[in-house]
């Protein structure tokens, strides 16, 4: 009985929440408050693209800014040229997954630490190269500017993120899922006992950096000005990293629970210790982690198993349970 009435409430949560969402632009009178919210959003499905490979399949992706930066740059440009924003996205999004399978295959003959740092390589080249090419400030025209909303880019981001998340979740309960578990845990008993590893971490990878395409697909939909080398930035890597292991790797909840603390400490931090914030950010991070491995979802955790157990205690206790022993 209390399962199913928790089932409910969480069913109730995941329809509710959006639906309120979804209202935050006709209710918030500032756009500051929207535009936190878009952010907030788009670490959501950033943390979420992240957690695919790097969570559930167990493969730490230290290049993932690579496809965020791809989708970003094939999505400004056709959006410019004329193209619907929605197409304009998924190209880039289907330009990340291309590129990623052709890395892909390559990189996974690393393991561990040595697949972590070759795609960090193969990110910061990448970077380099657009920088390069690249070197001038991209900016919208201006027609295109005056047509600017925020609230447009405000239910994109919702959208995304509310897709990514149900896209973790379907892939947690899958059989797919489960053998990338498997895999992040032991890849060779786990290929021992019948797992094709490499098929699952390719579509691991495939879903991760499909995700992170569209994501960088919004943000250049979202900014009026940039450079093009931005969205390659290790900062949207290490972005990523820091609010999956801070809300709980390997979990549905955690890169949201991530992603709203991250970018609150982050805007508060930024505005209170202008100097020491990044430093005051990380030593808070590594007190987190080494505090809290499982991250913010295990503590929410232990907070309601010992509530629970408080309760229990409680009603054991009560006159009237003794009365009826």
């Amino acid at each position: 009985m209390r399962s199913k009435r928790r089932r409910v409430v969480l069913i109730a949560a995941w329809l509710l929440v959006p639906a309120a969402l979804a209202l935050a632009p006709t209710l918030a009178r500032r756009d500051d408050i929207v535009n936190f919210a878009f952010i907030t959003l788009l670490f959501i499905a950033l943390a979420q693209s992240w957690n695919i490979l790097g969570g559930y399949a167990g493969q730490v992706n230290l290049g993932h800014a690579a496809f965020f930066g791809a989708g970003a740059l094939i999505t400004r440009w056709l959006w410019i040229e004329g193209v619907n924003i929605l197409l304009a996205m998924l190209v880039g999004a289907a330009v990340a997954v291309m590129f990623s399978l052709v890395i892909g295959v390559p990189a996974f003959r690393l393991r561990g630490a040595y697949f972590a740092i070759g795609t960090l390589v193969l990110a910061e080249i990448l970077r380099i190269t657009i920088g390069n090419l690249l070197p001038e400030i991209s900016t919208l025209p201006t027609a295109t500017i005056g047509r600017y909303r925020l609230a447009d880019r405000y239910y994109l981001a919702l959208s995304l993120a509310v897709v990514a998340t149900l896209i973790v979740a379907l892939l947690g309960s899958s059989r797919a899922g489960l053998g990338m578990r498997a895999i992040r845990e032991d890849e060779d008993a786990a290929e021992a006992s019948g797992v094709q590893a490499l098929r699952l971490k390719l579509l691991a990878l495939m879903l991760s950096t499909a995700i992170a395409g569209l994501a960088g697909g919004l943000f250049a939909y979202y900014h009026i000005s940039y450079y093009p080398q931005h969205p390659f930035a290790p900062n949207w890597t290490f972005d990523a990293l820091l609010i999956t292991y801070i809300g709980g790797v390997g979990t549905l909840l955690g890169p949201i629970l991530g992603a709203v603390f991250y970018t609150l400490l982050k805007e508060y931090l930024a505005l209170h210790w202008v100097d020491f914030h990044l430093l005051m950010f990380g030593v808070l991070f590594m007190a987190i982690v080494l505090a809290l491995p499982g991250g913010l979802v295990d503590l929410a955790e232990r907070v309601r198993n010992r509530m629970g157990r408080q309760r229990t205690s409680a009603v054991t206790r009560s006159p009237g349970s003794a009365a009826r022993t």
